[in-house]
C-alpha cells in the first residue's frame, strides 16, 4: 500500500553509498535511510543528482529502490527519480519503479535532444498517462538545459498531471512567480526548493519545503527550520540556516576537481566522519577526495556540532 505523500517538510535526495571496491554498499544505504528517518524526515528521493543517477545502471537503480522501500518500510514515503533522455525511456523507468514499490516519481524534461515547452509539456502528460503514481516535476536546467516555466507547471497542477516541483533552478524571480502562480490557481502544486543553503527564504516566499543534498548529513536541523518557518519563527529559522550554511563549508574543500567530487563527495565523506558509511567511494570516473581535504572536511563537521541521530549500524 502506498504512503500518504507529505504537503512539504523535508525530504532529502538519498546519497548512493559504495564498497571501498567501488559497489553498491546497500548495507551502508540501510543505515543512512535509518538516519534520515530517525532524523525526522518527511520522505526519501531516491535516484536523485545526489544519488548519482546519471551513473548507475537499471539493475543498479531497481536494487537501490528495493532496498529503501524494504528498509523505509512504509514509515516514509519514497520518491523515485526516473530522468532519462526520451519520454519513452522515462517511462521505462517509471516501469522499474513501479515494480519497486516506491510511492511517486521525479522527472525532469527530455534532455539531449532538447525540447521545446510544447514538447516538455506533451512528455509530462504522456508520463501520467503511462501511470498511476504521483509525478513531482523536477526543474534543473543545469542539468537538462531547459527551464520548466511557471505557467506550464501550474497548467500541468491544475490538469492533475503532477503533484508538485522541485525546483533547482537557481532562479529566485521564477520561483515567486511559481509560488504566486500557484498560489492564484489554488495551490494544485506542492512546491520544494532544492537550494539547501537559502531554504529560510525560500519558505518565507512560501515553499512547502526542501531537498536538500546536505541533509543527508544533518537531517535533523533541516526539520527543525521547516518546523520553525511554519510556527512563524523567523529567527529560529535564520539560526539554523546559517549553522547549515557553516557546514556546507565542506563543498568548497576540494581544488581541482569536478562539481560532482567536490559536493557529492563532500557529503560523502561527511557521513563516514559521522559513522554513517564506511567509504566516501564515488561512481567512476568521479574520483574520491582524499588527503588534508577529508581532514578539512572532518574539522567543519566536528566544529559545526551535527545533532546525529542514533542508528544501530547494521555491519
Amino acid at each position: 500500500m502506498s504512503v500518504a505523500l507529505p504537503v512539504g517538510g523535508v525530504i532529502p535526495p538519498v546519497v548512493t553509498p559504495r564498497t571501498p571496491e567501488g559497489e553498491l554498499d546497500l548495507s551502508g544505504l540501510e543505515n543512512v535511510v535509518e538516519y534520515l528517518v530517525a532524523g525526522g524526515v518527511s520522505g526519501l528521493f531516491v535516484l536523485g543528482s545526489s544519488g548519482e543517477v546519471a551513473f548507475l545502471s537499471d539493475a543498479d537503480r531497481e536494487v537501490i529502490l528495493r532496498e529503501t522501500v524494504r528498509v523505509s518500510a512504509g514509515r516514509v514515503p519514497v520518491l523515485a527519480g526516473v530522468n532519462d533522455m526520451s519520454t519513452a525511456r522515462v517511462i521505462d523507468q517509471i516501469r522499474l519503479a513501479e515494480r519497486s514499490g516506491v510511492d511517486a516519481v521525479v522527472a525532469t524534461a527530455p534532455f539531449y535532444v532538447l525540447p521545446s515547452e510544447a514538447e516538455i509539456e506533451s512528455h509530462f502528460r504522456l508520463l501520467a498517462a503511462s501511470t498511476s503514481l504521483p509525478i513531482y516535476a523536477y526543474d534543473v536546467p543545469v542539468r537538462v538545459h531547459r527551464k520548466l516555466s511557471p505557467e506550464m507547471l501550474v497548467r500541468l497542477g491544475v490538469d492533475g498531471v503532477i503533484t508538485g516541483v522541485k525546483d533547482s533552478s537557481g532562479d529566485d524571480v521564477s520561483f515567486r512567480r511559481l509560488v504566486a502562480q500557484n498560489r492564484a490557481a489554488g495551490s494544485p502544486l506542492v512546491l520544494f526548493t532544492g537550494h539547501e543553503v537559502v531554504v529560510d527564504g525560500a519558505l518565507l516566499a512560501g515553499a512547502d519545503g526542501v531537498v536538500p543534498g546536505l541533509g543527508n548529513v544533518d537531517p535533523r536541523r533541516y526539520v527543525q527550520l521547516v518546523a520553525a518557518a511554519r510556527e512563524g519563527d523567523w529567527n529560529t529559522a535564520h539560526r539554523l540556516q546559517e549553522e547549515l550554511n557553516d557546514l556546507f563549508e565542506i563543498v568548497f574543500q576540494a581544488q581541482g576537481v569536478g562539481g560532482e567530487a567536490a559536493g557529492l563527495g563532500a557529503f560523502k565523506t561527511a557521513m563516514v566522519s559521522l559513522g554513517l558509511i564506511d567509504s566516501n567511494v564515488m561512481s567512476a570516473p568521479v574520483p574520491n577526495l582524499s588527503g588534508e581535504t577529508v581532514d578539512r572536511i572532518d574539522q567543519i563537521v566536528r566544529d559545526s556540532g551535527v545533532p546525529v541521530a542514533t542508528v544501530e549500524r547494521t555491519n
